[in-house]
């Protein structure tokens, strides 16, 4: 079996089946560059649209307008499911051999992101008919050119045997991963269940906020990402899903920064989201438009950069120590703390926050050192 990139998106964009080009990625591309310079054309609007000092700012803004012409969109959804809705079976097989047949063009002109997939519709007694029926069709017309890092999303999971169903449609192509949609309690209480009947093939959980909330009896107008169910939902996932290898992901945003929305109230709304999840593990979320792309990368930046210097020093004297258990300032580190710090540099390097020669004079470590992944492996060869 294939194994997955190490490295995790920081967000992922899903889109309508019916919508996806050979193009998408591109015209997705032009609407994020376009948001930034018709909203925060200037440092100073930048600042004031998500309340940040002038100072961090000014470093923020440059990675966040790098970033949108360098590689705005790092995970890509085509979805089957709540984006392109309950059409006629004519329709949805259209509709999925007309996205393979633009993902097979999209491989060939080198213009999908680096991480891609598609989400089905559920499992469920209801709707397992016709989820199968579309990824069939859509693996049949890739003709056996699956693009790399590709996924398929479940939603709305509710017992191990919806797991292990697919498990078993996608088993014939070595390379091909699923990702685990939580976002009902009967899913969140048999995680153990779940990642069993996965059978290795899961890459990611990700997190539903909407649905979840709702199948609690949370109103609509309560709904969003910081309500305490949500933390709560968050933390179960951690605890489950830690040590399984099997990466987390936050849900989305549902006000949209385009009209009749203020574009700056709802940029600092996805701004406070993604920096909650930052703030409690979780280092990937779902984007639901083009234009919310700035206000991602400006929390993610604002994020990593905010704790550079200190994390700078830590990592540096804890290295000079051999892994010994060290005190720097009020902060106390031992090895598993040394490992988080390493992690956080190669998160920090993955998304652009800070560049391979950054991190090198910030760490003291060569990249082939940083991208060892293990802290264990890299003090022997450590020279600080």
């Amino acid at each position: 079996m294939v194994e997955p990139s190490t490295r995790q998106p920081v967000h992922v964009v899903y889109g309508g089946a019916h919508l996806f080009k050979s193009g998408t990625c591109r015209k997705l591309v032009g609407l994020a560059q376009r948001a930034l310079a018709e909203h925060a054309p200037d440092l100073a609007s930048f600042a004031a649209a998500f309340d940040m000092p002038r100072n961090v700012a000014a470093q923020v803004y440059t990675r966040v307008s790098e970033k949108l012409h360098r590689e705005p969109v790092e995970d890509l959804r085509i979805d089957f499911e709540d984006g392109f809705g309950f059409r006629s079976d004519s329709e949805e097989d259209a509709a999925a051999d007309a996205a393979a047949r633009e993902t097979v063009t999209a491989l060939a002109e080198a213009s999908l992101p680096p991480f891609f997939g598609i989400r089905i519709k559920p499992l469920n007694p209801e709707w397992k008919g016709r989820a199968m029926r579309t990824l069939h069709r859509f693996l049949d017309g890739l003709g056996g050119r699956v693009p790399d890092n590709f996924v398929i999303a479940l939603p709305k999971i509710t017992v191990p045997e919806q797991v292990a169903e697919l498990v078993r449609a996608i088993e014939p192509v070595a390379n091909l991963r699923m990702e685990m949609m939580i976002e009902t309690p009967q899913a969140l209480t048999r995680i153990p269940e779940l990642i069993s009947a996965a059978q290795g093939r899961c890459i990611a959980a990700h997190f539903g906020p909407y649905d979840y909330t709702a199948s609690l009896g949370i109103t609509a107008s309560r709904q969003s990402l910081l309500h305490p169910a949500c933390d709560t939902a968050r933390s179960l996932m951690q605890i489950h899903f830690a040590g399984s290898g099997i990466r987390l992901s936050d849900g989305p945003t549902n006000i949209l920064p385009i009209p009749p929305h203020p574009v700056h109230a709802a940029w600092k709304l996805h701004y406070d989201g993604v920096s909650h999840a930052l703030d409690n593990g979780f280092y990937q979320g779902w984007d639901l438009h083009p234009a919310q792309l700035p206000a991602r990368f400006a929390a993610v930046y604002a994020f990593f950069l905010d704790g550079l210097e200190a994390a700078s020093e830590r990592l540096k004297n804890f290295i000079a120590q051999a892994a010994q258990a060290t005190r720097v300032g009020g902060v106390f580190d031992d090895a598993a703390t040394g490992q988080g710090l390493l992690n956080y540099f190669r998160r920090a390097v993955d998304c652009g926050a800070i560049s391979e020669e950054d991190a090198a004079k910030h760490t003291g470590l060569t990249p082939d050192q940083m991208r060892r992944a293990s802290f264990s492996n890299i003090i022997p060869t450590a020279s600080i």
